[in-house]
């Protein structure tokens, strides 16, 4: 059965608080597999949770500067102890796309959202470009009344120029997909400076969301994670 009063505003005001927001939901077909809510039966409802731009990284800082010891994945860690707490509020399990064994995210990001991939592998919103992220997920036990998701304006369809497979030095993307190796080397190495200190140059290029493009302190911290820097 569908709950006969939505959380949804409740949990976005929640989320909020720590610069997250919702990034929509579905319902589960009777026929899916879809994974334990909070007690062993399949979960009926899943809500998105995840940033546009920087919002939580004030948050996340301010966290980071009370913790004691040295966290391996702090941003993992944060994302996970905010949604918990109020994935237990409201009566859900909170899931993260570091769980193993790993959750399809994407997949359920395109079906909520109605988003697609970029070129750089990265889901293209229509508002936010290549500037957001899913941070973690929310399973519940029964059906949420849920608004019906429409597909989105894809706005790498209309981009004739794909700035963002210009820039790379190394040529990290192509058709023949993304040279893991190759990027991590440059990274890494002495020409690696302006990716080390501003992210990305490929994703960076990309005009669309520009004015929810991650500071470069942000875009630093995340490339550090990526190279194991």
């Amino acid at each position: 059965m569908i709950v006969s009063r939505s959380p949804v505003g409740e949990i976005a005001t929640a989320l909020a608080a720590n610069g997250l927001i919702l990034r929509g939901g579905f319902n589960f077909c009777d026929d899916e597999a879809a994974p334990a809510a909070g007690s062993a039966a399949p979960a009926k409802s899943v809500l998105l949770v995840g940033q546009a731009g920087a919002a939580p990284w004030p948050h996340f800082q301010r966290w980071l500067e009370r913790q004691s010891a040295r966290i391996v994945n702090p941003l993992d860690t944060w994302s996970c102890e905010v949604i918990g707490a109020v994935a237990q509020e409201f009566g859900a399990r909170a899931v993260s796309p570091s769980d193993r064994p790993y959750l399809p995210f994407q997949q359920w990001a395109m079906r909520a959202e109605g988003v697609k991939p970029s070129p750089l592998g990265i889901l293209m919103h229509p508002q936010y470009g290549l500037w957001h992220a899913y941070r973690g997920a929310l399973l519940f036990e029964e059906e949420v009344s849920l608004p019906e998701a429409h597909a989105a304006n894809h706005l790498c369809d209309t981009c004739v120029e794909r700035p963002c497979l210009k820039s790379c030095p190394v040529d990290a993307y192509s058709g023949q997909g993304f040279a893991h190796e190759a990027c991590l080397d440059h990274v890494r190495g002495p020409r690696g400076a302006p990716c080390r200190s501003g992210g990305c140059l490929d994703r960076s290029a990309c005009p669309y969301g520009a004015e929810y493009r991650y500071p470069a302190d942000v875009q630093a911290f995340h490339m550090a994670a990526f190279a194991a820097l």
